[in-house]
């Protein structure tokens, strides 16, 4: 009854006491839910994990070897890129030693000019031809300055679009202009050239221009070849026939005027016309052999010359 009659020292029946025992044990009851729920979620991490560096492939993305594997193709892609650049280096290097070796070796000479007419190669006949010790960074119009263009070789074909001709005075710039804008090019064009030292050179001339894979000009090369020893060779032809025909005609004129005094010598019966028909006779003899000794001797001094 006493019991009863005092509601605090029971639990059960005090709200407040039993208020709080529910909140204590909804706490409890929570944090054993919390930490099941924690150990299991570390539970399935762990399995992702070790199922992720097992797996040969995730849905999600590739495992951590296939990423392995595909640096190391790259890195193997990158290797065989670089041998390959290194390789073509190395042939590109031994094409230009060629392309040098053979160009100091050709009797020619050869210049490569730039779009604007600038010397930016030339090899060592050229350089001798011209009596430059290096033609680099000059103009064409710089670089035949002391020549001058035979009027026989200012043909049509060598001449601008348009135009008829070239005149006397038509500069081997105009001359070259064709091959240097890419149009055409220039074949057979002869000019006396004379360079610094004062030496005398007949040079023919044949330009090119280069062009890209898209057609567009990259720029020109000129071939120069030396006919100096040719056309002096010509020259002492013609000369040789010059003599040769006035030799032939002298000869000729000895041997009539011999055969007419021999004539006149054989019908006389003055014996002073006869010796005066023999003087002249001696006379012209003694004319015929000087002009063919002199003419056997410029032969002779001819030919141990060449």
């Amino acid at each position: 009854m006493r019991l009863l009659a005092n509601p605090l020292a029971n639990p059960l029946v005090n709200p407040m006491l039993l208020r709080m025992g529910l909140l204590l044990f909804a706490a409890v009851a929570a944090f054993g839910l919390g930490l099941f729920l924690i150990r299991r979620l570390r539970k399935n991490l762990a399995e992702e994990s070790e199922s992720l560096n097992h797996a040969p492939l995730a849905a999600e993305g590739l495992p951590v070897h296939a990423y392995h594997a595909v640096i190391q193709q790259l890195k193997q892609q990158k290797h065989e890129l670089t041998t390959r650049q290194l390789s073509e280096r190395r042939k590109a290097k031994a094409s230009d030693t060629l392309s040098s070796t053979i160009l100091s070796n050709l009797s020619c000479g050869v210049l490569f000019l730039n779009t604007s007419g600038l010397v930016r190669q030339a090899n060592s006949a050229a350089r001798k031809m011209l009596g430059f010790a290096s033609p680099v960074g000059l103009h064409a119009g710089d670089l035949f300055r002391t020549g001058t263009l035979r009027p026989e070789d200012l043909r049509p074909e060598n001449m601008h679009s348009g135009n008829n001709g070239l005149s006397s005075e038509a500069s081997i710039e105009q001359a070259l202009a064709p091959a240097l804008a890419g149009t055409s090019a220039i074949r057979g064009l002869v000019l006396n050239y004379c360079t610094r030292d004062g030496e005398s050179h007949v040079l023919e001339v044949a330009a090119s221009p280069v062009l890209a894979e898209d057609a567009s000009l990259m720029g020109t090369t000129l071939v120069l070849t030396d006919k100096t020893d040719i056309e002096r060779i010509r020259h002492d032809q013609k000369v040789h026939q010059e003599i040769s025909s006035e030799l032939a005609l002298g000869l000729r004129h000895s041997l009539t005027t011999i055969a007419g005094y021999a004539q006149q010598l054989a019908c006389s019966r003055d014996a002073e016309l006869a010796r005066h028909l023999a003087d002249g006779i001696a006379h012209e003899a003694a004319q015929l052999d000087r002009t063919i000794g002199s003419f056997l001797g410029g032969a002779r001094v001819a030919s141990t010359s060449c």
